[in-house]
């Protein structure tokens, strides 16, 4: 009788811990929870991108207009996009102002894609998406 086996993936496995951990550190240190958890959320990424497209700080009010999402929720999507670093908050009176922190967003997203980059050269290229085996 003739057995099949069934195939399965076995993850690569780095030629060295030593090699990896070096390799990956840059990573580590970019992935940050609170930045990924506030940018997971759709409601919170079309805010994001309202704010970015009127490109000056704007009242919780008038951003709240982008979305079909009550005053007291788009301000705690808001609230918690200032405190992950995506967006700066200046209160004036009673009224509190939002705008996108261009520099810090960009400068970590680009620092997070150079770090995968050097960790595995050329494989960001690569349309299969499989890593080199050394992280």
């Amino acid at each position: 009788m003739t057995q099949i086996r069934k195939s399965r993936r076995v993850a690569r496995r780095p030629a060295s811990p030593r090699l990896a951990a070096a390799c990956c550190r840059p990573i580590d240190r970019l992935l940050d929870p609170e930045l990924f958890k506030a940018l997971c959320d759709p409601t919170r990424l079309r805010l994001l991108a309202c704010l970015a497209k009127c490109g000056r700080p704007c009242p919780v009010s008038e951003v709240a207009e982008c979305c079909s999402v009550d005053l007291s929720v788009v301000s705690r999507h808001l609230s918690l996009l200032s405190r992950a670093g995506v967006l700066k908050s200046v209160k004036t009176g009673r009224t509190v102002q939002y705008r996108v922190e261009f520099g810090r967003l960009c400068g970590l997203l680009r620092s997070l894609a150079d770090a995968f980059e050097e960790c595995c050269p050329g494989e960001a290229a690569k349309s299969e998406g499989t890593c080199c085996g050394r992280c």
